[in-house]
């Protein structure tokens, strides 16, 4: 293999960058774990399979933050803790992106009943090959600088080893491409069954004069299944163009749009996860705002409490906006 390219210099504007996104990523799936800690009624299998998928986002997008704050330039041990911490959370990630892509293929598609059997396969799969390849890693101290080539200030697999393409693969880049065809393969398999289930349900439609009209809750269903494997894709394709890149030892590689778009793609999946399921989602959005709202009056309002023309007229417009927790349910799953 040919002699790796000088080291990538970031400037403060591309750190600035990948450092806000970092946070607001954080943020998200930070939210994301208030929400599923707040509201038990919200907690079904796929937001709990969503759940652990944001808690190695945040663990991801905590250790890039440092790295990038650091911008290291050699190997040191909060290099190599900050690597390996990466490397653990964000072929995490990989996993239980895919864990919730094949939950969902299985239970809609397959139809086949899911039990905690299920659930602890994608827990020994999605922390336990992670955890093993990231303590190989260490243990054969692959980790390490890596001159910003192959990241963008954090430390991933180490400049000096000489099978560090090998390991470049194994600690992300296999599962990343993995993730990249598995992904649009069992969402276009999801989105076609549920198709054909509302063509067979419109054509039995005049027989069944009760049926409730799905068509508004489908569609917004629908764009989120094509939604998941494009935003996966346009976030981290970033990272394999510069890992491409650099195997072939171009020069491109430290292009400063392709870094910043590597270190806004690696670390802002949590963002992503939160605008899709938590600002995008009806009941989640409505519960958020409800919370927000009632803080509000708690803070400012609190003097008018006690009228009792208010007690014994509500607003309706604001009734209007009051969840009926027995509707939870069912817009969970148009939503």
């Amino acid at each position: 293999m040919p002699q790796p390219l000088p080291p990538t210099q970031l400037y403060a504007a591309e750190r600035a960058a990948v450092l806000t996104s970092c946070v607001l990523s954080s943020l998200g799936s930070g939210l994301l774990v208030g929400t599923h800690a707040l509201w038990p009624e919200l907690r079904t299998r796929p937001r709990q399979l969503l759940l652990y998928l944001s808690l190695a986002d945040l663990l991801s997008a905590l250790s890039y933050f440092y790295g990038v704050l650091r911008d290291f330039d050699g190997t040191s041990w909060d290099c190599v803790l900050q690597g390996a911490l990466s490397t653990f959370s964000n072929t995490s990630s990989f996993f239980w992106t895919m864990a919730v892509a094949l939950y969902l293929y299985v239970t809609i598609v397959r139809g086949s009943p899911t039990g905690a059997g299920l659930l602890w396969c994608f827990h020994v799969v999605s922390w336990g090959v992670p955890l093993a390849i990231t303590i190989a890693a260490v243990a054969l101290k692959k980790i390490g600088y890596d001159a910003s080539n192959v990241s963008v200030g954090w430390c991933w697999v180490n400049l000096d080893a000489e099978d560090r393409v090998l390991w470049m693969l194994l600690t992300g880049k296999v599962w990343e491409l993995l993730a990249y065809v598995t992904l649009p393969v069992l969402y276009i398999l999801i989105k076609k069954h549920i198709s054909r289930a509302h063509a067979a349900l419109l054509e039995y439609r005049p027989i069944l004069s009760q049926a409730p009209a799905l068509q508004p809750g489908t569609s917004t269903a629908d764009k989120k299944l094509i939604l998941i494997p494009v935003i996966f894709i346009i976030l981290r394709i970033w990272s394999t163009v510069r890992f491409i890149l650099t195997l072939c030892n171009s020069p491109a590689v430290q292009n400063s749009v392709l870094v910043v778009l590597h270190g806004i793609g690696n670390t802002f999946q949590g963002g992503a996860n939160c605008i899709m399921f938590v600002l995008c989602t009806r009941v989640v959005r409505a519960r958020l705002l409800s919370s927000i709202c009632c803080c509000h009056r708690d803070d400012v309002g609190w003097p008018w409490r006690s009228s009792s023309s208010i007690r014994q007229h509500p607003d309706p417009a604001e009734s209007e906006h009051v969840l009926d927790p027995k509707r939870t349910k069912p817009l969970l799953s148009s939503t």
